[in-house]
């Protein structure tokens, strides 16, 4: 199987990003939604994301903010793609500076392969969970045998992973990469670092 990426969101510290590069994370989320509890404020992430090495991409996520607000944050933090999760159109994710990928709540009715026509400009697709009220940080999975073989963009999986249940999902949907977050938690924004030592390590020996 090709090599499976990770993503570990929701970073707050940089004990926790540090970790996360030392056990191989190839990507590390930022929350800029105010309302998530596992925000950061622009300042500190910039402060974070300065330590890091080479090769580490940086992801800030953003949730139906006004441009202005997300291009400020995007040029003072240095992120290197920018992850739209809430209602924004085509448009709206087009008027990013960086790279962008959309996320796409996954329901029994959601059309993937139409998604995937109308976000024609993203980077790839993150695939978290339908849940009415939230945009996402549920914790819960959904049936990945809804996600179509043949979308045409890289697939990013979220939605409740968790060392036990990874290697399941990528052997049901082959994503691109996976993203993890309330799943290498102690609580909300403070990672587990056996959790996500785990986690790397067992997305990491489905290429062997």
């Amino acid at each position: 199987m090709p090599y499976v990426r990770t993503k570990i969101c929701g970073i707050t510290s940089i004990q926790d990003a540090q970790a996360a590069v030392d056990f191989g994370a190839d990507a590390l989320g930022f929350v800029f939604y105010p309302s998530s509890p596992r925000y950061i404020h622009p300042s500190d992430a910039a402060a974070i994301i300065h330590t890091l090495p080479p090769f580490v991409t940086c992801v800030g996520l953003f949730v139906n903010a006004e441009h202005e607000m997300l291009k400020k944050t995007v040029s003072d933090t240095g992120v290197d793609l920018v992850q739209f999760h809430g209602d924004e159109s085509e448009y709206e994710c087009g008027l990013s500076s960086k790279p962008w990928i959309k996320a796409i709540r996954v329901g029994e009715e959601t059309d993937l392969a139409a998604e995937a026509k109308r976000y024609n400009g993203a980077n790839s697709l993150l695939l978290d969970t339908m849940v009415r009220g939230s945009y996402g940080g549920t914790g819960k999975t959904f049936d990945w045998s809804l996600v179509p073989k043949n979308i045409d963009k890289p697939i990013i999986l979220a939605g409740g992973l968790d060392q036990e249940n990874v290697i399941g999902a990528i052997n049901v949907t082959s994503p691109y990469a996976v993203d993890v977050s309330g799943g290498v938690e102690l609580k909300k924004g403070v990672k587990d670092h056996a959790k996500m030592e785990e986690f790397i390590k067992r997305v990491r020996s489905i290429e062997k």
